[in-house]
């Protein structure tokens, strides 16, 4: 068989993928690049109409579906949804995320609970992918976004007096996260199933405090914060040929927090 080029191993034409959270900060800049890599998106939001104006504004046709991974009978129509008006799923991008403001000092024991869920959404539809990807005898590619907060801790000193610090439960959340996808990987290798973590340093919107946002900046050996199109190239690496022998791995993409 002759060696691909590294145009064809980035290449995901004629690849379904489906990405979560698809309207978000960072989801939609992951699944432009998905699109510009080729693939046919399928952007999943809570709410049907952001995703479908979600999927219009991508280069090319793509298809949109309401999908809730908070909710398990809401998750499973969605990803049923997808399938139906894809015909399949190649590429899974866990990237959701229903947030939790409170941190160690107010988040109450239900509100702690209730943001852990979010690791349960990512944990079904990633199963719902793999037992699809096992029933059409085809490899799949399963991304989970982690996150640098699921690796090591914040700074108090970063939001001290500006606003609450980084809240606990998304700590034990995304850490949660990076394990599980290790887990997952070590099962399901033998299916052709990759497992794999995308975990951003600080991507901050334009909502994040200006204050705080500068004094993240010197904890970076960058000393900048990370551009959303800086995710692109991680998040087709991962999805597609390119990383044909990478599961249950982290990939950080941090601006160098966690080398510190």
């Amino acid at each position: 068989m002759p060696e691909p080029t590294v145009r064809e191993l980035f290449d995901l034409t004629g690849r379904v993928a489906l990405v979560t959270g698809a309207t978000g900060h960072l989801g939609s800049a992951m699944a432009r690049a998905l699109a510009e890599a080729g693939a046919t998106v399928v952007a999943a939001s809570r709410d049907s109409d952001r995703a479908r104006a979600a999927a219009d504004a991508l280069p090319g046709r793509h298809h949109a579906v309401a999908l809730d991974h908070m909710d398990p009978a809401a998750l499973e129509r969605g990803f049923a949804d997808a399938v139906a008006i894809a015909g399949r799923i190649d590429v899974l991008v866990n990237n959701g995320h229903e947030p939790e403001p409170n941190d160690w000092s107010t988040v109450t024991a239900e509100q702690f609970t209730r943001h852990l869920a979010n690791a349960t959404g990512y944990f079904l539809l990633a199963r719902l992918v793999r037992n699809h990807a096992v029933g059409r005898g085809a490899p799949a590619s399963v991304v989970l976004l982690g996150s640098m907060y699921g690796q090591v801790a914040s700074y108090p000193d970063a939001y001290d007096g500006i606003c609450p610090a980084s809240p606990v439960a998304y700590h034990a959340l995304k850490g949660g996260i990076v394990h599980m996808t290790r887990h997952l990987a070590a099962y399901w290798a033998a299916d052709g199933v990759r497992v794999n973590c995308l975990s951003p340093g600080p991507f901050p919107s334009e909502k994040a405090p200006a204050a705080m946002v500068e004094r993240l900046k010197t904890k970076l050996p960058m000393r900048r914060m990370g551009r959303p199109h800086e995710l692109k190239g991680a998040i087709v690496f991962l999805a597609s040929d390119a990383s044909s022998f990478l599961t249950g791995q982290n990939l950080t993409i941090d601006g160098g927090w966690t080398a510190w």
